[in-house]
C-alpha cells in the first residue's frame, strides 16, 4: 500500500511540473486605481491557490479551538463522574451473605 500512494504521489508531482512548465507565459492581473502585477500564470495560480487554501484554514479555527474546549469539558465531567461513581461503589457495595446449597 505504502509503494502505491508514493507513486501516485510521485504522478501527481509529475503532472503539476508538466502543468506549470506548459504554463510561463507572463499574465497580467488588473487591480483598482490602475495597478497590475504582470507574473507567470503559473506563479498568480500558485499564489492564489495558497491564498484560497489559507483562507480556508484561518475558517476552520473558530470551530476548531470551540470543538476542542467543549471535548475538555466534557472529559473533566467523565473524569468527576466516574470518580464520583467509583467511590460510590466502594461505599454502597453490601457484603454478600455466603452461598448455602442444598
Amino acid at each position: 500500500m505504502r509503494f502505491v500512494n508514493w507513486t501516485l504521489r510521485l504522478v501527481v508531482f509529475l503532472a503539476l511540473v508538466a502543468f506549470a512548465a506548459k504554463n510561463t507565459e507572463p499574465v497580467t492581473l488588473r487591480f483598482y486605481f490602475d495597478l497590475a502585477w504582470q507574473a507567470p500564470l503559473v506563479v498568480l495560480l500558485l499564489a492564489f491557490f495558497t491564498a484560497g487554501a489559507l483562507l480556508g484554514l484561518l475558517a476552520t479555527v473558530g470551530t476548531l479551538l470551540r470543538q476542542r474546549r467543549e471535548l475538555g469539558r466534557l472529559r473533566r465531567g467523565a473524569r468527576k463522574a466516574a470518580a464520583a461513581g467509583q467511590g460510590a461503589e466502594q461505599r454502597a457495595e453490601p457484603a454478600l451473605p455466603p452461598v448455602i446449597d442444598g
